[in-house]
């Protein structure tokens, strides 16, 4: 299989409410999505089956991730073959780390073996990257998702984390390596700008960056004054009219 790596990032649509997937589709920027368990009950969803299905129904170009819910081995093996059994766009979202810690590198290897596209999910160290890449098939398809932004929540720089994980997949041209957990905008700069291939990005980001990444610094100033004084207006304050009813009293 030749698989050969793009030059600038991918963005795929972050969610799980079916509306709001068919909106992001419509511009030309999202490649793809992603979705996960907590969007999924954000999303009120109640069949996953049959929510999955229909994923892959009206988007059967775009590829789309999957978890699975299990975490018996044997029950995730199963289940991740119902996932791919589903499209050929379907990448199967294994989480690097069972729940006592164990690393799930034995059910990767098997998955990956087996031809099954797989991301690898919720990676946090240049480690849990290792393993990965040593775990999956060169031959077969796969994303390693580094959820670069819970990193940057503990108050520690993800910078290097980034660096190190998209230096030890340059000689994996089958895998891809994507920024998970997007917080602002600018993550879609710095995630193309530190080598990434994909970025994950929630709607409500993606409509901010859609809608205000032509302005200026200049047009952000007078976005920003002009909303002031908007509100400034709608409730009526005034401080020198404050002052003199007080000095009326």
């Amino acid at each position: 299989m030749n698989i050969t790596k793009q030059n600038s990032i991918a963005i795929y649509a972050d969610g799980a409410d079916i509306e709001a997937m068919r909106q992001m589709a419509k511009l030309p920027e999202v490649t793809g999505f992603t979705t996960n368990p907590t969007l999924m009950k954000r999303a009120g969803i109640t069949n996953y089956l049959a929510f999955a299905q229909k994923v892959v129904a009206e988007f059967p170009d775009m590829p789309v991730s999957f978890e699975v819910f299990a975490q018996d081995q044997a029950e995730m093996q199963a289940e991740a073959e119902i996932l791919s059994d589903l499209g050929d766009n379907v990448y199967v979202k294994v989480p690097i780390l069972a729940l006592d810690g164990t690393p799930h590198i034995n059910l990767i290897r098997t998955l990956s073996a087996a031809g099954i596209k797989l991301n690898i999910t919720a990676v946090t160290t240049k480690e849990q990257v290792r393993w990965a890449l040593d775990a999956l098939d060169p031959e077969v398809p796969a994303i390693i998702s580094l959820f670069v932004g819970r990193v940057a929540d503990t108050g520690i720089d993800p910078t290097s984390f980034v660096i190190c994980s998209s230096t030890m997949a340059f000689r994996y041209p089958n895998v891809q390596l994507l920024w998970a957990s997007t917080r602002e905008v600018d993550n879609i700069r710095q995630a193309e700008q530190l080598g990434l291939d994909i970025i994950t990005v929630p709607p409500a980001i993606l409509n901010k960056w859609v809608t205000r990444r032509d302005l200026t610094p200049v047009d952000v100033a007078l976005d920003t004054v002009r909303g002031f004084a908007q509100d400034i207006e709608s409730l009526g304050y005034s401080i020198l009219d404050e002052v003199e009813a007080i000095s009326a009293r």
